[in-house]
């Protein structure tokens, strides 16, 4: 299946970047691997609480580029447990898992059956909601669903393709930057360490493609909630809306003022839906669709 690492080189320079961000973090955690679809697999477990939270990043961002979101969901008071994906730039393993959704679902419960945690909430964003929605785990009591992938196709406009191409194919921070305002909402500005993550990434790693669409849904009980940034640029709520209403039978709550990076640019409001019982906290410029 192959490296999406470009060098051995290169996979040094992502992990040790990874690893000073875990260790400059002051919220006090505990690194562990686990092997799951025989992939090792990276876990950050940090806080405690009765919530035991679940974090699968989306494509391209692991538990090191995921910290101000887990110090909010640790503030709030749960226990949180963040995990790098197979096949993503991190600290789990480096080579390409199959490409369908169905093996990142049989990963995911693997994660869990290893760790022995249960019951948990499970917060995917974008791809991590793909695989979140993929899993029959009986743990999972609830999934929170942040611009969940895999429910219909991608947009991708001609603005953010160019940006993503000047990314890829000739990374600077410069540029790196103008891809990650493109992710954001008007008035967002990327964090610093997410400028150089995303640098990196192009430099040294072969970006993986989009979830796709999922064929079919594994049967849960668990209870779902989907959210979205009014501004977000591949899946506009008006695309993802009746999406997830036609899939998952629920509605999708729109937060104002956010865009496909909602857990970046608002960690707190979506650690208020954790602590809301999945609901949207409430707001006037929230809206339903």
């Amino acid at each position: 299946m192959g490296s999406i690492y470009r060098s051995e080189r290169g996979r040094q320079s992502i992990q040790d970047w990874c690893a000073d961000q875990l260790e400059r973090w002051t919220v006090s955690h505990e690194r562990t691997m686990v092997t799951a679809m025989e992939a090792p697999t990276h876990v950050v477990t940090a806080g405690a609480g009765s919530t035991t939270v679940v974090f699968v990043p989306g494509t391209n961002f692991n538990a090191a580029a995921s910290l101000p979101l887990a110090t909010a969901l640790v503030t709030a008071g749960h226990r949180v447990l963040l995990l790098d994906v197979p096949g993503q730039p991190g600290l789990s393993s480096g080579e390409r898992g199959p490409s369908g959704l169905t093996w990142y679902g049989a990963w995911l419960g693997e994660v869990l059956k290893e760790l022995s945690t249960g019951p948990v909430t499970v917060l995917g964003h974008s791809f991590g909601a793909a695989i979140a929605l993929s899993c029959a785990s009986p743990c999972v009591e609830r999934q929170v669903l942040v611009s969940p992938g895999g429910l219909t196709r991608l947009r991708v406009t001609g603005s953010v393709m160019a940006a993503s191409a000047a990314w890829y194919l000739r990374p600077t921070p410069k540029r790196s930057a103008r891809l990650l305002r493109a992710m954001h909402a008007p008035g967002h500005r990327p964090r610093t360490e997410m400028v150089e993550w995303m640098t990196l990434i192009a430099r040294h790693a072969r970006s993986s493609a989009s979830p796709g669409v999922a064929e079919d849904l594994p049967a849960t009980t668990a209870r779902r909630w989907a959210i979205v940034g009014e501004h977000d640029t591949f899946l506009p709520p008006r695309r993802l809306g009746p999406a997830v209403h036609r899939t998952l039978g629920i509605d999708l709550d729109v937060v104002a003022g956010n865009g496909h990076l909602l857990v970046d640019e608002d960690p707190e409001y979506v650690a208020a839906v954790i602590d809301s019982g999945g609901e949207a906290p409430p707001s006037p410029q929230d809206q339903a669709i």
